[in-house]
């Protein structure tokens, strides 16, 4: 029990780590820098205008040589981080706090050279320390926040070179209320744009984490069927055996040769031991106990052609149509678990509607396309929606459903997708989609 607990906690792991947890967070960190790169830009913009409105517009002498030195410089980190996070796929939290202290000491050393505590733009460490709230973890917001109040409250204490006058009495015809005015729009408008947009992106990486920690329960729960189906097909193995033994002897015996009746009966209960063999044999295939040791090479169209006639004859049903539209016939490997998963697909389809079932085999842009038709009543609306989970099933009995469950797994393991949905005339269309690179025979050089 120990060993197998530790295999389900390892499975549970790797499931998270292949389907792409720290992906998905690695692109949430990307898309909130380039954010955050955005915002500079505008904020360059900005600068630029206010800057040159006020020295030439307003008639404030403002040090244009090193206000404009501190905004090439701006721009410089800028097209660097723009050009280096191009070729990176992660952004650390410590990779975002770097970004919001240079935005923070840029915009204290411009805020100083004009005015300092009296510049109305002042307010701008706000908008900073919002997005640090958003985007940064603790205790990294923490320090965002204590480096704003830090160069808030030396532009408060040091003397700056500029001084500008202000009056609020005047109302509007002051410029430091205009100011004041236009930051307070800026603000707010850059906090609904980039807040929104960021609040955004955090939405869809945790809906992605939710899905994706779902589908590790998922494949947790795979594996704790694949134990206990490989176990009971081990368990299973020896009786069988057994059974067959003593069946093909009493097939044998003369007071049973002499009897049709009972002979028929022993040759019947031997086909069905046989049979039960198969099945054993198959679960242990599929639990990867003999795969891929002594893999079966075949082609397309006899992989689909023996499909089609293995199903047929196992089932026999009333009426089955079988098409293959595909015109390729690469050479891929047999792949057991998409064996099971069409058989899966058609004994669910031929309960749905025993009259007729149809498989139609086509191949569109490198994908293979299996569709299963029926002419049953077709998936309530709750079992659609709720496609590919276990136990989701409107049969009514316990363990329904885990056929679609497996099929859905193994189509997304082979990189595919298995979808479902109602005909308008009238029963259910289940498709299979698989790239043929999934199950395609790779090509050895002479060499190998």
């Amino acid at each position: 029990m120990q060993a197998r607990s530790r295999v389900l906690e390892a499975a549970a792991d790797t499931a998270l780590r292949s389907l792409g947890v720290n992906g998905a967070q690695d692109r949430t960190g990307l898309r909130n820098m380039q954010q955050l790169i955005q915002l500079r830009w505008i904020a360059v913009v900005g600068q630029v205008v206010t800057i040159f409105v006020v020295h030439y517009g307003i008639g404030i002498a403002l040090p244009l040589g090193t206000m404009c030195a501190v905004l090439a410089a701006l721009v410089a980190f800028n097209l660097g981080s723009q050009q280096w996070w191009k070729r990176r796929a992660h952004v650390s939290n410590l990779a975002l706090l770097v970004g919001l202290l240079v935005d923070v000491i840029s915009l204290s050393i411009q805020l100083y050279l004009s005015g300092g505590i009296t510049n109305p733009f002042v307010f701008l460490y706000l908008l900073q320390v919002a997005l640090g709230t958003v985007l940064l973890r603790s205790p990294a917001n923490w320090i965002l926040a204590a480096a704003a109040g830090v160069c808030f409250t030396a532009l408060a204490v040091l003397p700056t070179p500029l001084h500008i006058a202000a009056d609020p009495g005047n109302g509007l015809a002051d410029h430091y209320v205009q100011g004041l005015l236009i930051c307070f729009l800026l603000v707010a408008a850059l906090l609904v744009v980039f807040i929104t947009r960021i609040g955004r992106i955090l939405r869809e990486r945790d809906a992605r984490l939710a899905e994706l920690r779902q589908r590790a329960a998922e494949e947790e729960h795979i594996v704790r069927m694949g134990l206990l189906a490989s176990g009971a097909a081990h368990e299973l193995g020896t009786p069988l055996s057994t059974l067959s033994v003593i069946l093909g002897d009493w097939q044998h015996l003369p007071s049973i040769a002499s009897e049709t009746e009972l002979h028929h009966d022993v040759a019947e209960m031997l086909a069905q031991v046989a049979r039960c063999k198969s099945i054993v044999t198959n679960i242990l295939l599929s639990a990867g106990e003999t795969r891929g040791e002594s893999p079966v090479e075949t082609t397309l169209h006899e992989l689909l052609d023996d499909l089609a006639d293995e199903w047929r004859a196992a089932r026999t049903p009333a009426a089955f149509e079988y098409q293959r539209r595909c015109e390729d016939d690469p050479s891929i490997v047999s792949d057991e678990g998409l064996r099971q998963m069409v058989f899966n697909v058609l004994d669910n389809a031929l309960e749905a509607s025993p009259a007729w079932v149809a498989l139609d085999a086509d191949c569109r842009d490198g994908e293979l396309v299996i569709q299963v038709s029926d002419a049953g009543p077709g998936f309530s609306a709750d079992v659609l929606e709720r496609l590919g989970t276990p136990y989701n099933s409107s049969k009514g009995r316990p363990g329904g459903g885990l056929g679609l469950f497996l099929s859905v797994n193994v189509a997304r393991t082979l990189g595919g997708r298995l979808t479902a949905r109602n005909q308008p005339q009238g029963g259910a269309v289940v498709t299979v989609t698989l790239p043929l690179s999934a199950i395609a025979l790779e090509e050895h050089g002479d060499d190998e």
